[in-house]
């Protein structure tokens, strides 16, 4: 029933205008729809929504990831467009330059990955992955 289904993800944001200058200005994002109280926004196959919410997500997990193809040159550019990626030093995962080694995944997906993660302007932890073949 669900499998044939396309996935889309949701994203709170308490100030959506903030949010649509954030994913503007440091992801170069624009929204392909707007509704009252949301915006739409197409990545390649996927698509996520930014909602207005007086909620907040609580940011301790990744809530949405891209997987690209050289994760060191889509890092540089969102550095150089403001973004500031979270470091991380705990047993088993610690990032060098904003970017971490994550050992195994799914065998369709390589043997490993390379990760960074950032906040958006409304505290949601977003990551960028690229596999490990």
């Amino acid at each position: 029933m669900l499998k044939d289904s396309h996935v889309a993800t949701r994203l709170p944001a308490q100030d959506l205008e903030r949010a649509r200058a954030f994913y503007a200005d440091k992801l170069g994002l624009e929204p392909v729809e707007e509704r009252p109280g949301g915006l739409l926004y197409q990545c390649g196959s996927g698509r996520f929504e930014l909602f207005a919410s007086t909620g907040a997500a609580s940011g301790d997990h990744t809530q949405m990831a891209w997987v690209v193809d050289d994760i060191e040159a889509v890092v540089e550019q969102l550095r150089s467009r403001g973004v500031v990626f979270e470091e991380v030093d705990v047993p088993g995962l610690r990032t060098v330059g904003g970017i971490a080694r994550v050992e195994g995944n799914y065998p369709s997906a390589g043997v490993g990955e390379r990760a960074a993660w950032f906040r958006d302007s409304e505290g949601n932890l977003l990551g960028i992955g690229q596999p490990v073949r």
